[in-house]
């Protein structure tokens, strides 16, 4: 149900919702890395509100004598939301045809999202979510400045999840300082660095804006898990004569079950 995010009060007509989602679709899908890596379950709906852990804990006490009790174990769904305005004009310049309608609050919004959910993936939100390079038992080696070494401790981190009985394929979560150097370098003989990379992880190499560093994770699923709750979707919030105001949002959680899975590699 997506009824809370009352689209039907806005004053904007059904295909410039169409163009709205659209545009965030265009922009959230190169930019949601963590999506690309990790086990995904869902959309449930707005209304799911936590993840079943399968785990218990004893209550400290119970209603009565001659019983015990214990508690069931979840993990509360975040939400994040991500505010933005549309010009009124331009809505209505974008129904009678026009190609070229401003929607830099848009893209801006669903930029910001996209990172906030990478970071909290794969570094963590602080009381909410343990993220990847936070529950890794694995030492983070410093990748650098100097692309030919990458080839090298990518490679170190791959057999850093072998020797932990971790099988792959593999995939990498760039940077973006970090994977604009892998995509412009070619190494000695001009063979490009990316397929070199993409050889050692038999998987993607990720685009991963909002990650510092690098993070190689094991493709073999099981081992990082994301539920959704409602997926990315665009809400209305209020309007004046100029602007509307709108909003991106979505719920989820994220797991790590198995911490040796991953690799961080620092900026």
């Amino acid at each position: 149900m997506t009824n809370h995010l009352l689209r039907s009060n806005a004053p904007i007509s059904d295909a410039a919702w169409r163009l709205l989602d659209e545009e965030a679709q265009e922009r959230l899908t190169p930019a949601l890395a963590a999506r690309k890596l990790v086990d995904f379950s869902g959309p449930h709906g707005w209304d799911h509100s936590a993840t079943n852990l399968g785990r218990i804990e004893p209550l400290a006490s119970a209603p009565c004598d001659g019983v015990s009790g214990l508690q069931r174990r979840v993990l509360p769904l975040v939400e994040v939301r991500a505010d933005f305005e549309v010009a009124r004009a331009e809505l209505r310049d974008a129904d009678r045809g026009a190609a070229d309608a401003d929607l830099e609050g848009l893209d801006k919004a669903a930029h910001q999202i996209a990172v906030a959910e990478n970071i909290a993936v794969f570094h963590g939100w602080q009381g909410a979510i343990a993220g990847i390079d936070e529950a890794s038992p694995h030492k983070q080696v410093k990748l650098g400045d100097i692309t030919d070494k990458y080839p090298g401790l990518v490679a170190g981190a791959v057999e850093r999840l072998l020797c932990s009985g971790i099988t792959g394929p593999y995939g990498l979560a760039l940077g973006r300082e970090q994977y604009r150097r892998v995509v412009e370098t070619a190494e000695h003989g001009g063979y490009p660095l990316l397929d070199h990379l993409g050889k050692i992880l038999e998987g993607p190499i990720v685009w991963a804006p909002g990650v510092k560093g690098a993070v190689v994770v094991s493709l073999r699923g099981g081992d990082f898990l994301f539920e959704s709750g409602q997926d990315l979707s665009i809400g209305y919030d209020s309007h004046d004569a100029e602007v509307v105001r709108l909003y991106l949002e979505e719920s989820f959680s994220f797991r790590v079950a198995t911490p040796e899975a991953g690799v961080a590699l620092k900026p």
